[in-house]
């Protein structure tokens, strides 16, 4: 099997290796992976403040980019979420509009084969456990558009359970917003702040060395609050935690020199 990887904006160019991970991961699965040059941004943070006519190139480029794969994978539920939600509302509009069904069909074409991470693995690999080892106590954040648009359930807490050496720790209030929200946090500065403060006291509360979650975006803003607060507790993408294993870390250690 062959696949794309859609990388996403957040990844690329401040956690690119969390996309490393996933290309780790997918392999070690035996799917080769392809990240097509031409792919760019989702389009999200111009539809969600309300420029739709700004993101319909993205859709147009999403669609030159991923046309030719049957499964578009992306460590990102907020980036699933835009393509599977909002691109279908942008291709009816256009039309709607009199300016043809080129978006239309290329959002049919994207929605069903562009899949978060998690979804992937479980629903198109038919795999829970990964093969991962990651010796330490987890925390698992659902964010508000993998658990609200795109349904992921508790596909990932099934592919954390299976985890070696890791210990899933529960977190209170866990289906509340951390307050990013993308441009919200913008907009919002001390709303946004205040709930990132709920979030990540009940984050420390638990003890967990490490807070996961399917999207560094969210990640950027639990994390970003918990090192102002001087915590040690550390953000860390699903996608680290599954690629990581035991051989992995020894490599890594003699490789060190240690």
């Amino acid at each position: 099997m062959r696949v794309a990887l859609f990388v996403t904006c957040i990844n690329d160019l401040l956690h690119p290796r969390t996309g490393r991970a996933v290309v780790t991961l997918l392999e070690r699965l035996g799917v080769a992976v392809d990240f097509p040059a031409g792919q760019s941004c989702c389009g999200q943070p111009q539809f969600n403040t309300g420029y739709r006519h700004a993101a319909e190139p993205l859709v147009r480029r999403f669609d030159r980019a991923f046309r030719d794969y049957e499964y578009v994978v992306t460590p990102s539920g907020s980036c699933a979420a835009m393509v599977r939600d909002n691109y279908p509302r942008i291709g009816a509009k256009t039309a709607a509009e009199g300016r043809g069904r080129e978006l239309a069909e290329a959002a049919a074409l994207a929605v069903p084969k562009t899949y978060e991470l998690t979804e992937f693995l479980v629903d198109v690999l038919k795999v829970e456990d990964v093969g991962a080892w990651y010796p330490h106590t987890v925390t698992y954040h659902p964010t508000c558009h993998g658990l609200r648009m795109l349904g992921l359930g508790d596909r990932p807490r099934r592919l954390l359970s299976h985890v070696r050496g890791l210990e899933l720790r529960e977190l209170p209030g866990a289906e509340e917003c951390c307050g990013f929200g993308g441009t919200f946090a913008v907009k919002n500065p001390a709303v946004s702040a205040a709930m990132g403060a709920d979030k990540v006291r009940q984050v420390i509360g638990t003890g967990a060395e490490a807070v996961c979650t399917v999207d560094n975006s969210c990640l950027l803003h639990i994390g970003g609050t918990l090192a102002r607060q001087g915590s040690r507790v550390r953000p860390v993408h699903i996608a680290e935690i599954l690629a990581s294993t035991e051989a992995g870390a020894e490599a890594s250690t003699e490789g060190s020199g240690r």
